[in-house]
Parts: structure tokens; sequence; C-alpha cells
């Protein structure tokens, strides 16, 4: 069952970890959200997105930082559904000149939530 519990520690890990990491272009603060295992997949302006999490975390190392870019960045949680020890969190990112949309899964692992499959999309805003 969802617990309040739970969906807070899956909001901190949102706030202080991942969109942190984004916006600083921190790969580990970043890489710290993920299981290492993660897949990431969508679209992005119209385009299909297929990544590895080292593919992405390499990717987020060797760009300029939405922080450095002075562009506007900004996370949101739209929102978070858990059951037991899965959940999915549903956050909307702009930056640089993109809005995405994002499905972020999470598994509980020893007792932390980890991101274990990310899908994303670029919108209108």
């Amino acid at each position: 069952m969802e617990t309040t519990q739970d969906s807070l520690a899956i909001s901190q890990v949102l706030e202080n970890y991942y969109f942190k990491g984004i916006y600083e272009g921190n790969v580990t603060v970043l890489g710290s959200t993920f299981n290492p295992g993660t897949l990431l997949f969508g679209d992005v302006k119209g385009q299909p997105y297929a990544k590895t999490l080292d593919q992405y975390l390499d990717g987020v190392k060797n760009r300029q930082s939405p922080k450095d870019s002075g562009k506007p960045f900004k996370g949101t949680i739209i929102s978070v559904d858990v059951i037991n020890s899965i959940a999915v969190a549903k956050v909307h990112v702009k930056m640089y000149d993109f809005n995405y949309d994002e499905f972020l899964s999470f598994h509980k692992i020893d007792n932390h939530w980890l991101i274990v499959n990310k899908m994303i999309t670029d919108v209108a805003e």
C-alpha cells in the first residue's frame, strides 16, 4: 500500500537529487537517483529517444548545464503513485528551450527509492 512516507521520500529524491543533478550537470548527484541498469526511452522533437543510463549520464556530463547556460530551469512534480515497493512519478522539466513531460518508474531497493526506467517526451509549452 501507498504511504505518505514513501511519497515524501520519492519527492525528496526528485527535488534534492534528480532535479538538482540535471540543473547543475552533476552526474554524481544525478546518477545516485538511478539503478545501474536503467533504460531511457521516448521522443524528442518527434524523433525516437533511447539510451542506456551510461549514455544519458555521459550526455549530461558533456553538455553545458542549465545552471551555466543562464536559461530557465524548473522541475515540477505532477504526481507520485506508490504501491508497495514500486512507484511512478510524473514530472515536468523545463530546461534550455525544451519542456519535457516524464514518467519515472521507481523501485524501493535496500530501503532506497531508485529510478529504474525513464520515459520522456517534449511538449509544447
